[in-house]
């Protein structure tokens, strides 16, 4: 029964372990969308041909900072400025004010003001582009706000780790502390230290294995329940970022249970006799 209530304790600390790992990485995957949502705009001359747009195109998409772009052209802005703002203005101007333009979605790595700076610098010496335009301050704004929500999980994480390394220790002690004389006899019959740990390291391998596997399959069930409430969400969550949770999670829990199961009983093995009551 002990270590029955050992198990159900180190399950549920691993739970909001795992659960706190999950939202660091769904912050991650969501900080880079936003990122990458986030448009550069790059104007080209009037007088240009359909085949140097077209090189220019293949030129963009092979850059490694382009995440994805869309080729805009003069009819398509005028288009959505008519839509925009309810009047044409080619109408009193005689003319198509509006000139070709590429809106670039840029790499998450690269979505920010310094590398900006550089690619901008970089697509202006261009031939076929007339000014390249972004919103530097929205920039700004949406990488300082992630770069305080990441210091907010990373802490939380940092913290959530010791408070599971402690209770995951206690626990594991208790257990152990109605065994020290069960350890004290053995000891005094001259059995070597490792196969008094043997039986000890067994049960909290076990532990560890199955109150991970259990944690593994609670958190995959509650993000079975989350895409079912928002199937959106899929854009976000991945195999490869759930099989990471779990099995950081699983080798979590072997590691804390397994070493304290070795601290705590070469504590006991250490006392002396009058030490143990």
């Amino acid at each position: 029964m002990q270590w029955f209530t050992t198990g159900v304790s180190t399950t549920l600390v691993l739970i909001l372990l795992g659960i706190v790992f999950f939202f660091i990485l769904f912050a991650g995957r969501l900080s880079d969308s936003v990122k990458e949502n986030l448009t550069v705009t790059v104007l080209l001359h009037k007088e240009i041909s359909d085949a140097d747009i077209h090189k220019f195109h293949t030129f963009l998409k092979e850059q490694y900072y382009v995440c994805d772009l869309e080729y805009v052209s003069c009819e398509q802005a005028l288009e959505e400025q008519v839509k925009a703002m309810g009047n044409d203005p080619s109408e009193f101007l005689g003319v198509n004010p509006f000139t070709a333009s590429f809106e670039l979605h840029i790499n998450a790595l690269y979505a920010n003001s310094d590398s900006l700076a550089i690619v901008t610098s970089r697509l202006k010496k261009a031939p076929l582009v007339e000014d390249v335009i972004y919103q530097k301050e929205l920039v700004d704004t949406v990488n300082e706000n992630l770069r305080h929500v990441s210091y907010v999980l990373l802490g939380l994480a940092i913290l959530l780790a010791l408070v599971s390394f402690a209770l995951i220790s206690n626990t594991v002690r208790l257990s152990i502390y109605s065994g020290r004389f069960i350890i004290r006899t053995m000891k005094l019959v001259g059995v070597s230290w490792g196969f008094i740990r043997r039986p000890f390291m067994a049960k909290s391998f076990y532990l560890g294995f199955i109150s991970g596997l259990v944690a593994d399959i609670v958190l995959l069930s509650g993000v079975h329940m989350l895409l079912h409430y928002d199937p959106s969400l899929c854009q976000y969550i991945h195999w490869s970022m759930l099989l990471f949770v779990g099995g950081v999670v699983l080798l979590f829990g072997l590691i804390l249970t397994l070493g304290c199961t070795y601290f705590s009983v070469g504590k006991y093995l250490r006392m002396k006799a009058g030490e143990l009551y």
